[in-house]
């Protein structure tokens, strides 16, 4: 699978590398990364469809809530009660949403090469990739950063013997990072961000 990921990456780069989003396949030489988060129709990264997405810059130990990329999008046609009941996101909410495409060459300007950091961030990309590919010819090629791998990691460093909870509220709390406006997309993407700093900057707690 890594190997097909990456001869697809390759390919995808030999394509666009004269294209208006070549520079999305330059290694990242800066500072920074993107935290990310989609609001879906469900968890099948071969039927889910994106509701909302949202992203925001992280510089250091500063979360940039003043460079965030927020958008809901069109009603898609596989919204439905269960799914509501998550992000609380109904038809009507979404009126006026953009269309797929329009969001996501802004989701490409707004990351560009920079890494991509979220919580299960593979589904998320995932279903990015599936609108991704059709209309613009490749997948995201960005490096990305798992959130819940780095967490267990940090928290292993610490006492080896832990099996910490990687359930999203339970890291917060554990971190003293406060769940912002839980399921929706840009509450998610900054409680990550801010979750990301504290494991980097702050004492890991016991």
């Amino acid at each position: 699978m890594m190997v097909l990921k990456a001869l697809r990456m390759a390919r995808d780069r030999r394509q666009h590398r004269e294209g208006q989003y070549a520079a999305l396949f330059e290694p990242y030489q800066g500072d920074e990364v993107v935290a990310l988060d989609c609001e879906l129709t469900g968890l099948d990264p071969q039927k889910a469809e994106l509701v909302s997405i949202a992203a925001v810059k992280v510089k250091g130990d500063q979360v940039l809530t003043s460079q965030r990329f927020d958008v809901k999008l069109q009603k898609p046609d596989s919204l439905d009660a269960d799914s509501i009941k998550i992000h609380h996101l109904r038809g009507v909410d979404l009126h006026g949403g953009e269309v797929v495409g329009d969001a996501l060459a802004q989701l490409l300007n707004f990351i560009q090469n920079r890494p991509i950091l979220g919580y299960y961030i593979d589904l998320d990309i995932a279903v990015l990739n599936r609108h991704l590919r059709p209309r613009f010819g490749f997948d995201l090629p960005n490096t990305t950063i798992e959130l819940s791998r780095l967490y267990q990691r940090k928290m292993q460093q610490v006492n080896p013997e832990l099996q910490p909870d990687l359930h999203f509220d339970q890291m917060a709390k554990k971190l003293g990072v406060p769940l912002l406006e839980r399921h929706t997309a840009l509450g998610d993407a900054i409680t990550t961000a801010l979750m990301y700093v504290r494991l980097n900057k702050g004492a890991i707690p016991v």
